[in-house]
């Protein structure tokens, strides 16, 4: 049994786990045997030091799914046996962002593999409120797919997507390729931009009606005459470059929403003009507010079948080549998973 923790930036390492106590489960709490996990971005983040949240040593990940093997007293949503994804999103539910429904902004926040270890381990202990049951005819590795899927529909229920809308999306990396499934679901047009051919090959596989790699075409032009003229009605920055939004608020429609996902410090130049020109609607968007039970039911009933962007599998005691791929090759991945029964 081990845990894959990184010991301080740049230092990856499988650390040896002891067997979980045979004692009862605390009260409120669930015993999770990890079956399925995958690398995200941001555990990326943490082993280069580049997360300002972390604290190390740090067992990170937080797209798990695996199996109930226990539970404290009063845990009725789920029972031993049962399959569950866990929602890594932990909030006190006193603060006023709780208190308004945003448990996902959280004052005093917490991340199952940011600011606790995480799901990279064969057994983990989460509060039953966070262990969000799937049916066992739904595959594993399907399951641990919810919580990225999940940061597509927080930030499309931030913005509103429709059938009616047209949709831009930056980038056709993971989080891209998310948001186009789910806004397909909704029934709106999909337009992807991004500068790899590779990926937005895959994002036209994934639904998107257009593709634009943006080194050869100006995105701005291109767009320019969707919605009759008026230009996207919904922009999502997947890519997480400052500088987009500048041009996101130019070439989005009149009563346009545009929804942010990256993390980066840097300052962007935008128009106030422009803002309040159009009306514009900015937001922000991060990590889940309590979505993962709806995704789960898009999986379970066939409406998303993100088979697909699982594209490698490792066993967890060959994780450092996990994450030398994805560092090395990045267009020849989506999803790369940690198979921890293997």
């Amino acid at each position: 049994m081990v845990a894959l923790t990184v010991e301080k930036p740049h230092v990856l390492a499988l650390r040896p786990e002891n067997a979980p106590d045979a004692g009862p489960v605390k009260a409120g709490e669930v015993l999770v045997r990890v079956q399925r996990a995958g690398i995200c971005g941001s555990d990326l983040h943490i082993y280069h030091g580049s997360n300002p949240f972390a604290v190390y040593p740090r067992v990170i990940g937080h797209e798990f799914a695996g199996t109930v093997e226990a539970v404290g007293d009063g845990v009725t949503n789920v029972a031993a046996g049962d399959h569950v994804v866990v929602d890594p999103v932990v909030s006190c539910g006193r603060c006023y962002a709780c208190r308004a429904g945003r448990t996902n902004v959280c004052a005093n926040l917490e991340v199952f593999g940011v600011h606790r270890d995480g799901g990279f381990r064969n057994h983990v202990v989460v509060p039953a409120a966070n262990a969000v049951k799937v049916r066992s005819d739904l595959p594993i590795s399907i399951a641990a797919l919810a919580e990225p899927l999940s940061i597509a529909a927080n930030v499309l229920s931030r913005t509103g997507i429709g059938a009616d809308d047209t949709l831009l999306v930056y980038g056709a990396g993971t989080v891209g390729l998310t948001v186009v499934q789910v806004a397909k679901l909704h029934g709106a047009r999909c337009i992807v931009a991004d500068l790899d051919d590779k990926r937005l090959e895959r994002a036209k596989e994934f639904g998107a009606d257009v593709v634009l790699n943006s080194s050869r075409v100006s995105v701005p032009d291109a767009v320019r005459d969707e919605n009759d003229g008026l230009g996207p009605t919904v922009v999502i920055d997947g890519a997480g470059v400052p500088a987009l939004l500048e041009e996101a608020c130019r070439l989005a429609s009149p009563a346009a929403r545009i929804g942010l996902l990256g993390f980066s410090p840097g300052p962007c130049n935008i128009s106030q003009q422009e803002i309040v020109k159009k009306e514009l609607t900015l937001v922000g968007s991060r990590l889940n507010r309590r979505l993962l039970p709806q995704v789960i039911e898009w999986l379970e009933s066939g409406k998303l079948q993100p088979a697909a962007m699982i594209t490698q599998v490792f066993p967890i005691a060959d994780a450092a080549s996990a994450f030398s791929l994805i560092e090395t090759d990045p267009s020849s991945t989506i999803k790369v998973q940690l198979d921890f029964e293997g």
